[in-house]
């Protein structure tokens, strides 16, 4: 810095920042602001800051101060990228209570929050906008440079491109290119959320001159009959209907596609895309709109309203399609019209943009949809047209908790118990319910936790009176709950009426739906085609190199696979340890269960739906069109199919095999099994007819598929506190899970135990463990978990945490916990 005259020295205020660094460290750091970017400098604005050797960060500023760290010498900050702060002083409160509540550090969940293009540092990738058509000459010398340098390699880092320019920050170049989207920054996400497009024809107006339209049929029926065919199909269509679509012509007509073309190349018609609804609604907008509440419905809405009078959050527990969506449009409205913002939490974005498309509906563009399928330059827009205030309704996954709201006045959570809404990896491992309720909280404002099977967490707080409870105990338009048939696995396959994996039952329902033109869908909570492939003669069994878990043979890649971290092998011949070719599969995936109904059924038509059939572009849309189309019969997939769907036609549910969901080793297998099996059983008849699900089962008599039978969720639930109560589970106590990791299992086994022993100074009986999980190694390190359980009321968990805190800095500080990882989980479930 230059040297001043001491008067004018006197004047010069010194500020200083402590900032957020997107980086896991548990103090944020204090740099030195430079005199002349006093003025600019605020709360919540990006600087750019260099840390460690030579890297470069983008870091948010988090608190203004006069006072210099007191052990070490400030840096200074390289620069401001901001003119307006892009984090709100709410939104960094909000952070500091997930550090400490979910025992993690602000940088982790800055990393979570914020998206990865407002996060430029050393190691940033960036590359061309390739749809994008730009003016080069409107360019200044450095960006087209960059751009140019970008034509030859199509992915820099941006320490390439400081070294391209000769100059330590390029950041506000980055970020004007940006802006004018020059550039992409950091991964493009292959998938992105697309409207659901439909052609629809009309007939060119000159046709509709009654000579004109004679001369052309007379032309058609000589050169085209097939054209004639669809030109007389579109004007039978026309007078029963408002609107034709070109698939309604194809199938009135006979046509072919070419035949359509050619019309259009001819302008007889003309063709126009319009964005239309996966719901199986076929009614026009004005209808959709100006949707009636049914009795229920209406009291269920005022019910909330009046517990809104005196608590901020109310669960409502209706039913499966007893029409929960209309009731949470209603409330939106309520608060759009005070001025406020509405958040609207989804737990999987791809399975429900049927609800984004019916919400779009009334709202139109003052609705934001938000979540990581969204490439990087759209996650940025969506960010500052929250801050901005011009997207009222904002409709996301668990990510959305953390965009800038300024005025939220409402927090829908939907299917609240979903165990999406919980982050495992990594930190911040929060649940996004519980980190809305708090942020509803922060601003004043009411949440709606909606469920047809609460958790029970949710369910004990409402009973206890800390929510308010709402019951809607019909399905919409007086449709039955779906009829329940049990089939005992056991007894078909003594009858030998067994066929493969399906019960005479099952297969007998399939026929009967698809007689009657109407679809199936079938459930298996495993992908892949056999989970394990054993040898006959000494047992060997393939497992994975990385993790304790045996690989999964995958059929269409005639691989093995570990669904932990991604290894594949060739799926052997010879049994590598005895050399026997006696090997076979034991178990069943979605891929097994739909190669043996094509070879069962092969005249129908199936689809798959699980992760190996999602992952590419608009694959999962594609599945969902064809079902709502019905070019599908039957539907096999995981878990995918239990949420959000909502198809006029499925009409039969088979669940192949309950008993993988109810033998699980886990407290809440009782729990997450009965919401499995109830969401999975409501997809089934949701319009006029009422649908059917058949269980298949080793154990008909288990009292969860009892419970699922006869929709008796409180049952379930007393049943289940009663054990939770015993055994000191939550909602009673709170658990701490602590994961101790390291790749050597003797020095792990050593770190866990001087740990757990440490703690137990502090907690007593409370310290369980330390134990093996269930995969005790995972990516070739080995896991130890120690569990602390705290009752509810009579300790301070703030305190408890504080402690934790303390032992594990105390543990990392010894020679002893080289080379390990501790990992907190706040929660866990």
């Amino acid at each position: 810095m230059l040297e001043f005259a001491e008067g004018a020295a006197t004047n010069r205020k010194t500020l200083f920042v402590e900032v957020i660094l997107p980086l896991a460290i548990s103090i944020n750091y204090t740099y030195r602001v430079p005199f002349e970017l006093n003025d600019a400098v605020a709360t919540g604005k990006r600087v750019v800051v260099q840390f460690g050797k030579s890297k470069l960060y983008t870091a948010i500023v988090s608190a203004i101060t006069e006072t210099a760290p007191g052990k070490y010498e400030a840096k200074y900050i390289l620069d401001i990228l901001d003119e307006q702060p892009v984090v709100t002083t709410r939104q960094l409160q909000f952070w500091r209570w997930l550090a400490d509540y979910y025992m993690c550090n602000e940088g982790e969940v800055m990393n979570a929050a914020l998206p990865t293009a407002l996060k430029l540092a050393s190691e940033t990738k960036v590359m061309l906008n390739k749809g994008f058509e730009y003016d080069k000459a409107a360019l200044n010398d450095k960006e087209y440079l960059i751009t140019e340098a970008l034509d030859i390699q199509p992915e820099l880092t941006i320490s390439d491109i400081a070294k391209l320019l000769g100059q330590k920050t390029v950041m506000p170049i980055l970020k004007s290119l940006f802006e004018k989207n020059i550039i992409n920054i950091s991964e493009e996400v292959a998938e992105r959320y697309k409207p659901r497009k439909r052609a629809y024809l009309t007939l060119n107006p000159a046709y509709h001159n009654q000579d004109n339209l004679q001369e052309l049929f007379i032309i058609l029926e000589k050169r085209a009959p097939k054209q004639a065919d669809a030109v007389l199909a579109y004007i039978k269509l026309s007078r029963q209907q408002k609107v034709v679509s070109k698939t309604e012509l194809l199938e009135a007509s006979g046509a072919g596609e070419s035949s359509i073309k050619s019309l259009v190349e001819k302008e007889v018609f003309f063709v126009e895309e319009k964005n239309v609804s996966r719901l199986g609604y076929d009614e026009d907008e004005d209808e959709i709109t100006n949707f009636v509440l049914s009795d229920a419905q209406q009291a269920a809405l005022n019910e909330i309203r009046q517990h809104f009078t005196e608590k901020d959050v109310v669960l409502l527990h209706g039913v499966t399609s007893s029409g929960k969506t209309q009731i949470y449009i209603k409330e939106i409205e309520r608060v759009m019209a005070a001025g406020k913002q509405v958040l609207y939490l989804l737990p999987e974005i791809a399975l429900t943009t049927h609800v984004i498309e019916r919400l779009r509906i009334y709202f139109g563009n003052a609705i934001g949809v938000y979540h990581s399928r969204f490439n990087d330059n759209e996650r940025v827009e969506v960010w500052q047209k929250v801050l901005n205030g011009e997207y009222k309704v904002v409709l996301g996954a668990r990510s959305s908790v953390f965009l800038p709201f300024n005025d939220l006045g409402l927090i829908i959570v939907d299917e609240e118990h979903e165990t999406s809404y919980k982050q495992f990896d990594p930190a911040p491992r929060y649940n996004a319910r519980d980190a809305a309720i708090y942020l509803g909280n922060m601003f004043g404002s009411k949440v709606l936790l909606g469920s047809a099977t609460p958790s029970f967490e949710s369910y004990y707080n409402a009973r206890t009176g800390k929510y308010g409870l709402v019951e809607l105990s019909e399905r919409y338009g007086g449709v039955q709950l779906p009829l329940i048939q049990v089939v005992s696995i056991t007894e078909e396959t003594k009858r030998k009426t067994m066929q493969s994996h399906f019960s005479s039952v099952l297969v007998q329902d399939i026929y009967q739906a698809l007689d009657a033109k109407e679809q199936v869908i079938l459930f298996q909570n495993r992908r892949g085609y056999a989970p394990v492939l054993i040898c006959k003669v000494c047992a060997y069994t393939p497992k994975c190199i990385n993790c304790d878990v045996s690989l999964t043979y995958h059929k269409h890649t005639h691989k093995l696979h570990c669904h932990y971290c991604g290894y594949k092998e060739d799926s052997p011949s010879v049994c590598p340890a005895c050399g026997s070719t006696h090997l076979e599969y034991k178990g069943f995936g979605t891929e097994k269960v739909e190669d043996e109904l094509s070879v069962l059924m092969p005249e129908v038509r199936l689809a798959r739906m699980d992760l190996d059939t999602t992952r590419s572009r608009n694959s999962l849309q594609n599945i969902l069109n064809s079902l709502e189309e019905k070019k599908i019969d039957v539907l096999i997939g995981t878990q995918m199919v239990a949420k959000g769907l909502d198809f006029a036609d499925v009409t039969v549910i088979g669940i192949i095999n309950a008993d993988s969901l109810l033998k699980y080793p886990d407290y809440r297998a009782n729990e997450r099994s009965y919401q499995m099996l109830a969401q999975v059983s409501g997809r089934a008849g949701r319009r006029d007819k009422q649908g059917k699900v058949v269980i298949q089962t080793y154990d008909p008599n288990h009292r969860v598929i009892r419970q699922v039978i006869a929709n008796d969720y409180s049952d379930l639930y007393f049943t289940e506190m009663e054990e939770r109560k015993s055994f000191k589970y939550p909602p009673y106590y709170r658990i701490i899970n602590l994961d101790v990791k390291h790749k050597d299992p003797e020095v792990l086994y050593n770190q866990a135990e001087y740990l757990a022993g440490e703690l137990r100074k502090h907690f007593g009986d409370r310290v369980i463990g330390p134990e093996a999980p269930l995969i005790n190694r995972i990516r070739n390190y080995y896991i130890k978990s120690i569990m602390l359980k705290f009752e509810r009321d009579s300790i301070s968990i703030l305190k408890a945490k504080a402690i934790i805190r303390e032992t594990i800095t105390q543990f990392q500080t010894t020679k002893l916990s080289k080379g390990s990882i501790v990992q907190a989980d706040v929660d866990p479930y």
